[in-house]
């Protein structure tokens, strides 16, 4: 019994001791081309999600109007576009971050939802402005205002709906002739 017992701590002991020489002299898959930790995908959004619905209860402080979405596009396509894109135009290093930045202004597969614009806004407003660690999407509390946070929450939250034609233009610059044109159904109805 006694020596069971023994096993039993030495192995509690030891097990611990031997995680963190693999973490310090091993090869972990830190690495955004490594594969991912058994569990970790399993693990990451379960706990993300309940951090958001324990944190995010908050009621946009604007009106999803003509000039928050305007505003919101201008804060969208100087801070979010170089990883989320835009409509038919991804970036080129999105895929390469793990896990790979969502494309915010394509429509999920068989669906009218556009990027996150099923999300609550509280729960895009959070994402936004704290980050979510070891996915490149930096916290923009610091960078931006909570009112710009806010502004382009809506505009994501309206992605799949008609915008204003300002949003549209800043959003497909005609200055960029690269970038192709809004769908139909999302731009402005006469």
């Amino acid at each position: 019994m006694t020596r069971l017992l023994f096993g039993i701590v030495l192995g509690l002991a030891l097990a611990p001791l031997c995680l963190l020489g693999w973490f310090r002299f091993g090869k972990p898959p830190v690495a955004v081309a490594d594969k991912p930790l058994p569990l970790e995908k399993q693990m990451g959004p379960p706990a993300l999600l309940a951090r958001i619905a324990h944190d995010a209860k908050q009621k946009p402080p604007v009106q999803a109007d003509e000039p928050t979405l305007v505003a919101g596009a201008e804060i969208y396509r100087d801070s979010c576009a170089a990883c989320h894109g835009f409509h038919n135009k991804h970036t080129a290093f999105a895929g390469h971050m793990y896990p790979a930045a969502p494309q915010l202004w394509e429509p999920r597969p068989k669906s009218d939802i556009v990027g996150v614009s099923n999300d609550p806004p509280d729960a895009t407003h959070w994402k936004i402005a704290n980050g979510i660690r070891n996915t490149g999407m930096p916290a923009f509390k610091d960078q931006l205002t909570d009112r710009e946070i806010w502004e382009v929450t809506l505009l994501l939250a309206n992605a799949n709906k008609p915008l204003p034609q300002g949003a549209v233009v800043i959003l497909r610059p005609t200055s960029h002739p690269g970038l192709p044109a809004l769908p139909e159904d999302l731009l402005p109805k006469p």
